[in-house]
């Protein structure tokens, strides 16, 4: 009971000190932290982004659609949760995303590098024989999905890897 007390003398007089001083009580200093966190010897609450307005499925996550908060000191974001620029920067929403409320990561993915119905060039190497095709893709996909691509030659349907370039690689498994 008497370091409660205590702390909430220190605070009091804290806060006393910072407003003869011209300063607000809970002002934020050059670290982020306030007045309040200081005084507690508190760390700064943990910084997360999260959605400012409603984004819908399919739709890219832009940096104007979201905005920045600080957690309260103490409690920290639940595991599985996408916060940081990085995280979220060109990705696309698989589900809607609400206002205020954090982004799960298996809510978001990358963007489609390939898009249904596209004709891409696929490829089987195999040492130094490389056979190359045309098909047509029957699902979308990311760099490193598995989809399946129809030959335009043959009518086969085939899986292959959506390659960083946009094109298919096939190989025997």
């Amino acid at each position: 009971m008497a370091w409660s007390i205590s702390s909430a003398l220190r605070r009091t007089a804290l806060a006393t000190v910072l407003v003869a001083a011209g300063m607000p009580a809970f002002a934020q200093d050059t670290t982020g932290q306030s007045a309040n966190q200081i005084a507690a010897g508190q760390p700064a609450g943990e910084a997360v982004l999260i959605p400012n307005r409603v984004i819908y499925p399919g739709e890219t996550i832009e940096p104007g659609s979201l905005k920045q908060v600080t957690l309260i000191p103490g409690k920290h974001k639940p595991d599985g949760m996408a916060t940081r620029s990085e995280e979220l920067q060109g990705k696309v929403a698989k589900r809607t995303l609400l206002p205020g409320r954090y982004i799960p990561v298996t809510a978001i993915r990358e963007a489609w590098l390939v898009e249904q119905g596209a004709s891409v060039q696929v490829y089987f190497t195999a040492g130094a024989l490389t056979i190359s095709a045309a098909g047509v893709t029957l699902q979308p996909g990311a760099a490193g999905d598995q989809i399946k691509i129809r030959n335009i030659d043959s009518g086969k349907i085939i899986s292959g890897t959506v390659m960083a370039d946009g094109t298919i690689k096939v190989g025997a498994s």
